[in-house]
């Protein structure tokens, strides 16, 4: 089985990038959803890449869906790795993007990507070696990692009835996500993915990017995040409806997210020692908090990955 690795990459410090950034929707606010963390590039796709080569070297080809850019440090002779443009894979309506979860619909568009493959951000990194059973059973369906949330539509609606409080965008994504599934298969699916590397079929990417064509289609001209948008979580929702994965609940336990201006949680890491990790930016981060990040990457990985110059 062929199993490739996609990620998404954007340098945010590239002045050509912020210029082309600003005028389609001005500066980014403060806002988690749009804020500066989300577009900063500080190096973790280098050390992701790192932990791949030592905990997943099995891993066929790595594809970069990237704008117009190039991290600098890539070995693009290396032919196990492939940037991959933009407007390779989305169509010009689209164009410029700088909403993931839109880029995320594009992704079975990916010249040569295998049926098989996974579905990385930047900032995510294997802990642990790991295996093609550690992301596809032997019936060549995907394991599909998630956080138990068995009250969440219930949760959501006292949150908003009751409480007065106000969804966050992430929660608006994957909501809309789960009434979409429900008004089409009749069930709920509440369950988050576990925040980490995911493994997909490009054949149910397709599918269900044609059996809700017609839904997708006010995302094509969001630029950026709005409520409106569809998480790619609504892929796992299909394929738990259409029998096309297998379910796995976990906990932070398994797949640990770091928010790197909690200096704390770096004790619990060591702690629970996970087999999957993220560093997680925010608009709560500063330098300083970045630089601690990158030197707590550069102990865990530190031998350089053929993926380098």
């Amino acid at each position: 089985m062929d199993i490739d690795l996609v990620y998404l990459w954007v340098n945010g410090n590239d002045p050509k990038w912020i210029a082309k950034r600003d005028a389609c929707i001005g500066k980014p606010s403060d806002k988690q959803e749009n804020c500066a963390g989300r577009y900063a590039d500080s190096g973790e796709l280098k050390y992701s890449l790192r932990s791949i080569e030592k905990y997943a070297p099995w891993i066929r080809k790595v594809f970069i869906v990237t704008d117009e850019q190039t991290p600098e440090w890539l070995d693009t002779e290396n032919p196990k790795v492939q940037v991959v443009d933009h407007k390779e894979i989305m169509p010009k309506e689209s164009l410029p993007c700088f909403n993931s979860n839109l880029i995320e619909h594009f992704l079975d568009k990916i010249p040569g990507l295998s049926e098989h493959f996974l579905f990385a951000n930047d900032d995510m990194y294997i802990n642990r070696p790991v295996s093609p059973a550690t992301f596809f059973e032997a019936d060549g369906l995907p394991i599909l990692y998630v956080n138990r949330k068995p009250f969440r539509k219930l949760a959501l609606y006292l949150r908003v009835r009751l409480l007065g409080k106000p969804m966050s965008m992430y929660q608006l994504f994957v909501r809309n996500a789960s009434e979409l599934v429900e008004k089409h298969y009749g069930k709920y699916y509440g369950s988050k993915l576990h925040h980490n590397i995911d493994a997909y079929l490009k054949s149910t990417i397709t599918y269900t990017n044609e059996k809700f064509a017609k839904d997708f289609e006010p995302m094509l001209q969001k630029h950026v995040r709005s409520t409106e948008d569809i998480q790619r979580v609504v892929y796992t929702y299909v394929a738990m409806a259409e029998k096309r994965g297998h379910c796995n609940f976990v906990s932070h336990k398994h797949s640990f997210r770091l928010h790197i201006d909690n200096r704390r949680l770096y004790e619990k890491f060591e702690r629970y020692n996970p087999l999957f990790f993220c560093m997680n930016d925010s608009e709560y981060a500063n330098d300083a908090d970045r630089q601690c990040a990158m030197e707590f990457l550069e102990r865990m990985f530190p031998k350089k990955s053929q993926f380098e110059k």
